[in-house]
């Protein structure tokens, strides 16, 4: 075989190598790109998942639920004006 037979083939091998290269690039970049629109549309049901909770969570620790279930649940009353006791920040006898 002769110089320019040999670097014609090896063009050609080159040629053919860098096809099969790009096309399985282009394969693993669509790939990628499926799973990454899976994963923000994942992302995106579990941020509304997580607003949904918080307003649960919120609902759940009003002041009025917890008083009710308070009354309800443990038998508590709220205290009447001579079983309170206030408390100041001492330093100064001037109160």
């Amino acid at each position: 075989m002769n110089g320019p037979v040999v670097c014609a083939l090896f063009l050609a091998i080159a040629v053919v190598a860098t096809a099969v290269l790009v096309v399985s690039s282009q394969h693993q970049s669509r790939a990628l790109f499926t799973e990454l629109q899976e994963l923000n549309r994942e992302r995106d049901r579990l941020d509304a998942e997580w607003g949904m909770l918080r307003l649960e969570q919120g609902a759940w620790a009003t002041h009025g639920r917890i008083e009710r279930l308070a009354r309800e649940k443990l038998d508590m009353v709220m205290p009447g004006g001579e079983n309170v006791i206030v408390l100041r920040r001492g330093g100064t006898d001037n109160d």
